[in-house]
């Protein structure tokens, strides 16, 4: 498939690699070059998520990355005056502004955009203002959508997370349900004029639901790339995710040409 209007963006998230490493210390394994190894096997972006505890990705990631990649850097963060200011001092392509608490294991959840309008205002202005596009990871919820638009993102990014709760449940019904409260998500974020993205626990099994979307330009995935990559390697695990995602793709736009 060429890149087109039809194509699907692929960002990879490389946090878990710096977890890795930092289960013991050191420099081994070095989320850069994962990030490297992702580009050459047909990532069209990386993702890293510095937390407020540094519990994976560090400082020092988030420079080195920002100075050395060769395609776009997200940084997935939390909305607070220290991560601005981090994101300020290196200007990645965009930040998605994620819910964070320290007591849990992964993002749970969407932001909780509509009543914290008054807080995210000025954040999400002052990375548009230095050339930063914004994200915000939502439900695929109307009043989040709303206001996310209201809050002149320029992105929302769909957590998956449920949706992939129920494949992995092998609960089709709760599939279906979710699969088509994501589609009517993206379609009213993109009527709103807000760019699409969706990710959280997107497998190769679970990935083609998403692909089939049409306002859908981007998928974000991370922690199963990686786990992937102890089996197969890090190259392989993407080429087959973009494979996937290209023949999901390629199926819808020929069934609407039909």
């Amino acid at each position: 498939m060429t890149k087109g209007l039809s194509y699907l963006r692929l960002g990879v998230n490389i946090d878990h690699v710096a977890t890795i490493r930092n289960a013991r210390g050191g420099r081994h394994p070095d989320p850069l070059r994962a990030a490297h190894l992702a580009v050459e096997a047909g990532a069209d972006g990386i993702t890293a998520h510095l937390r407020e505890d540094r519990r994976h990705i560090s400082d020092a990631d988030i420079a080195r990355l920002k100075s050395e990649l060769t395609r776009p850097l997200n940084l997935e963060m939390a909305a607070t005056p220290e991560m601005v200011a981090i994101a300020l001092r290196h200007v990645p392509n965009a930040c998605c502004l994620v819910p964070e608490r320290r007591e849990e294991r992964t993002t749970e959840g969407g932001l909780d955009v509509v009543g914290q309008k008054a807080m995210l205002a000025p954040v999400i202005a002052d990375l548009k203002a230095a050339g930063i596009r914004v994200s915000l990871f939502i439900e695929p919820d109307p009043r989040a959508i709303e206001a996310s638009a209201e809050l002149a993102a320029d992105i929302v990014e769909l957590h998956t997370g449920a949706y992939c709760e129920y494949a992995a449940a092998d609960d089709a019904r709760g599939m279906a349900a979710e699969a088509a409260r994501l589609a009517q998500g993206a379609s009213e974020a993109a009527a709103r004029g807000l760019e699409v993205h969706a990710g959280h626990g997107l497998t190769f099994n679970t990935v083609a639901a998403l692909a089939r979307m049409p306002e859908v330009v981007e998928l974000n995935i991370g922690h199963f790339l990686i786990g992937e990559a102890i089996f197969g390697g890090l190259p392989a695990a993407v080429r087959r995710m973009r494979s996937l995602m290209d023949e999901a793709r390629h199926a819808a736009a020929s069934r609407v040409l039909a």
